[in-house]
């Protein structure tokens, strides 16, 4: 798998994700959510370098000007509920993309740590020969990303995966890199280095989908 950390190198960036992980600042949700949406723009502008394109003609009212424009068929997947933000960031530059909508979230069937991760509603295209943007904000143990790509084999086999984060574990990412095909790739805004003993990201933020929309009753 082909990793692009876009933190390490600096840029306007640095500022989408220090205003998600401030704690003063997460308490503005619009805010947050239009942090995630922003960052999934920059994602989306950067893996957009890697297209496809072809020449194409444009007629303009004094003429006509030649222009190379992408190809590809894209397919925007988001995982519910934080994914949406990210989601719309990423279709905010691919306009055209059919969209996908797929569900995973932790289930801890014994009320301790231990979880699976459950994946319950899919509304998706076919994906048969597109490019799939996988599109999740917190890549913590990378097994929600696993099993999501497990659920859409139905659905056809792409010829490209792209996984957009925002801010992932480095165990995450190892794990992911072992179970997704090796021509993926990864764009990712930062890393954080460990996981807690939950499961969850640290420093990380907290819960993204609670931040962008609201706590929830637990399963």
């Amino acid at each position: 798998m082909t990793i692009h950390h876009l933190a390490e190198n600096n840029s306007v960036l640095n500022t989408f994700i220090a205003e998600l992980r401030d704690v003063t600042t997460q308490k503005d949700r619009l805010r947050f959510r239009r942090n995630i949406e922003r960052i999934g723009e920059v994602l989306g502008y950067e893996l957009s370098k890697t297209l496809k394109f072809s020449e194409k003609e444009v007629n303009t009212p004094l003429g006509t000007s030649k222009i190379n424009l992408p190809e590809e068929n894209v397919v925007i997947c988001s995982i519910l509920r934080a994914g949406i933000p990210l989601h719309n960031g990423l279709l905010n530059y691919f306009d055209k993309a059919e969209n996908s909508f797929i569900s995973a979230y932790r289930h801890h069937p014994n009320n301790d740590e231990e979880f699976e991760i459950l994946v319950e509603y899919i509304a998706s295209p076919s994906l048969e020969g597109k490019t799939l943007i996988l599109a999740d904000p917190m890549m913590a143990t990378g097994r929600s990303f696993v099993n999501v790509l497990k659920a859409l084999e139905r659905l056809g086999k792409p010829e490209k995966i792209h996984l957009v984060s925002v801010i992932g574990a480095q165990e995450g990412i190892d794990y992911v890199s072992e179970h997704f095909p090796e021509n993926s790739t990864l764009w990712i805004a930062t890393v954080d280095k460990q996981l807690d003993e939950r499961g969850y990201i640290v420093p990380g933020l907290g819960d993204a989908g609670d931040l962008a929309y609201g706590s929830k009753l637990q399963h």
